[in-house]
């Protein structure tokens, strides 16, 4: 297996952003995680040591204000964080490309995709939650969070994983202009949505509503009765290798990937 190397790259405003990377052929699956998450997780690592076994180019990341990478997580948004990832990705992996998003990262990987276009060629959402900002937080919205929002532009959101998350004005305000259902995604490669059905998160109907979003035909929902929101455990993580490595082909090359493309408007 050849060795990861890791590094941090300067966005130009100071702010370090931290990344890992496995040299092999392509296309780099990059791996984007969730809120609040970090490039140390258990998926992660898992297809890290998925594609190291393939011979296959590897990259993670923290967005600014995340894991090691520099900066504040209360001045980051959606649009910030997408920017982070596609300037590392950019530098790191300027080749074809297979995003894996977890969670928030699902809803970077599909403006990315929407943004780049036929360079993505597959996508692989585990509890993908595009719009999470305006489809699931601000309906959720107590009249002290509205009040803490006005008077302090931040309020806290309990956290089961740990301390409070402080949920911004700047990230609900910018989680509107990043809207995925809000435009079309003429994203036309195959993308596979693993959502648990006991996700307390991300409810499993937004893989059916994004299924039924996208430009392309090639979309499989692969719905885990008993799966939560982590999807982290042997068995889901055996799922996202089986479904990984379906998307590649075999081992010697001999099923690539086709081009993406765009879906015809």
């Amino acid at each position: 297996m050849m060795a990861e190397e890791t590094g941090r790259l300067d966005r130009g405003d100071g702010v370090e952003l931290a990344w890992a990377s496995l040299p092999g052929r392509g296309p780099t699956v990059v791996f984007l995680g969730g809120f609040r998450s970090d490039m140390e997780g258990t998926k992660a690592l898992a297809l890290r040591d998925i594609c190291a076994a393939r011979g296959q180019a590897f990259l993670r990341l923290d967005y600014s204000g995340h894991g090691t990478s520099g900066g504040v997580f209360e001045q980051g948004c959606i649009g910030t964080w997408a920017a982070d990832a596609a300037l590392v990705i950019g530098q790191r992996a300027p080749g074809p490309l297979v995003l894996v998003g977890s969670s928030m990262g699902g809803w970077i990987a599909l403006l990315l995709a929407r943004q780049w276009g036929a360079r993505v060629r597959a996508l692989v959402g585990i509890a993908a939650a595009p719009d999470f900002t305006s489809r699931l937080m601000e309906p959720a919205l107590t009249e002290a969070n509205r009040a803490a929002l006005a008077r302090d532009g931040f309020f806290h959101e309990p956290n089961p994983y740990g301390d409070p998350v402080p949920i911004t004005a700047k990230l609900l305000e910018d989680g509107r202009a990043q809207s995925v259902f809000g435009q079309p995604l003429p994203f036309a490669g195959p993308v596979r949505l693993l959502q648990g059905m006991r996700d307390a998160e991300v409810p499993w109907q937004t893989a059916t509503d994004l299924a039924a979003h996208l430009g392309t035909e090639d979309v499989r929902i692969l719905l885990v009765k008993d799966g939560d929101h982590r999807l982290s455990r042997p068995q889901d993580l055996l799922l996202l290798e089986q479904t990984l490595t379906s998307l590649l082909g075999t081992q010697d090359g001999s099923q690539p990937l086709p081009e993406a493309g765009i879906a015809p408007t």
